[in-house]
């Protein structure tokens, strides 16, 4: 009887364990407010299926929600006219360019940004001829909009 208290306890630990786990608990990397900069996770960088994007570009279809990865081709300078944005070019795997604009307005400033670096990122894909825009890649503070984000440099930004 005492080896199966002993089990069962076992198995009871793991299962608070794992909501732990679930729940962030053991995340020190988090203040009392969600970080809106942090190091991305120990196992390795997710992977964009940049298939999305290329259907999105080659149907001109807009407000496709897209996964992109490739390397700054360009740094523009910053948009300023209402909500800030950093913008750069990428350019991704296919040979296709396209405009990243980054509201630093709602999130931080993404520092460092230069031509020949490699980048990752989510956001909201909108068509036009040149290879198109996405934007939405940070979270929206009213929760209406999916989060996007950008991993550069070994940090996520959101």
């Amino acid at each position: 009887m005492n080896l199966r208290k002993f089990f069962a306890f076992l198995g009871l630990l793991g299962v608070v364990y794992l909501l732990a786990l679930q729940h962030g608990v053991f995340d020190h990397s988090a203040s009392g407010a969600q970080a809106a900069t942090r190091e991305p996770p120990a196992v390795a960088a997710p992977t964009c299926d940049d298939t999305a994007l290329t259907d999105a570009y080659r149907d001109h279809r807009s407000r496709v929600e897209v996964c992109g990865q490739g390397v700054i081709a360009k740094v523009l300078r910053d948009d300023t006219v209402g909500s800030r944005h950093q913008r750069f070019i990428v350019r991704v795997a296919q040979g296709q360019t396209v405009l990243i604009a980054y509201n630093f307005d709602i999130a931080p400033r993404i520092e460092g940004l230069h031509s020949g670096s490699p980048i990752q990122f989510v956001g909201e894909y909108e068509w036009n001829g040149q290879g198109g825009v996405v934007h939405w890649t940070h979270h929206d503070p009213s929760g209406r909009h999916a989060p996007g984000w950008i991993l550069y440099g070994g940090k996520e930004y959101r």
